[in-house]
């Protein structure tokens, strides 16, 4: 059988790439206006600009003939297979998103999605300070959890003062909610 008939099998067609977890059973994609904003710039960028570049180099590397020790040509191949799949899931992310701005709830004392909860362990005392975003945006690196993490679940619908069972592998622990804080709404021009 010829080899151009053969489908390459090194799992590149997986939907998520991997990259993110993924919605819960029912649940709704979340995400912050400047989340679905980010989301969607690379979306256009990939489609714009990086894929029409890597076509042009594997197009190229095809003309020059054999194709079986061409490194341009494998790895661009390589190469347009991850674009693809990350347009998918991209696509796929932003036909399910669900909106929602946090700095609605700006002044409000109660934990909602796109909170920045300060809380204080109850047993250790150690404060930590997050922000409750979308699964698709959250990075833990900057303060951000995802909603459906175990901590913002014990925060959610909480409210300044209140103290809350958070469920680790360690056990339970008790978190006190020190401070709510939403972004403040952008005003219109």
């Amino acid at each position: 059988m010829s080899k151009a008939f053969t489908r390459e099998t090194d799992n590149d067609d997986d939907e998520d790439g991997g990259a993110l977890p993924p919605l819960p059973a029912g649940g709704k994609n979340y995400i912050t206006p400047q989340g679905y904003a980010r989301l969607r710039s690379e979306l256009l960028h990939l489609i714009d600009e990086e894929r029409p570049k890597v076509v042009e180099v594997v197009h190229w590397a095809a003309s020059n003939g054999d194709r079986s020790e061409n490194g341009d040509y494998l790895y661009g191949k390589k190469r347009l297979r991850e674009i693809d799949r990350r347009i998918r899931f991209l696509t796929k992310r932003l036909e399910i998103a669900e909106v929602t701005d946090p700095s609605l709830h700006h002044g409000h004392d109660q934990v909602f999605f796109g909170a920045t909860v300060t809380y204080a362990e109850e047993d250790t005392g150690v404060e930590r300070t997050i922000t409750i975003m979308g699964i698709d945006e959250a990075d833990s690196a900057h303060g951000q959890v995802s909603w459906i993490s175990p901590i913002a679940r014990a925060l959610l619908k909480a409210r300044e003062g209140d103290v809350v069972k958070l469920v680790t592998p360690a056990g339970v622990k008790e978190v006190e909610i020190l401070k709510v804080e939403y972004p403040a709404p952008v005003a219109a021009h």
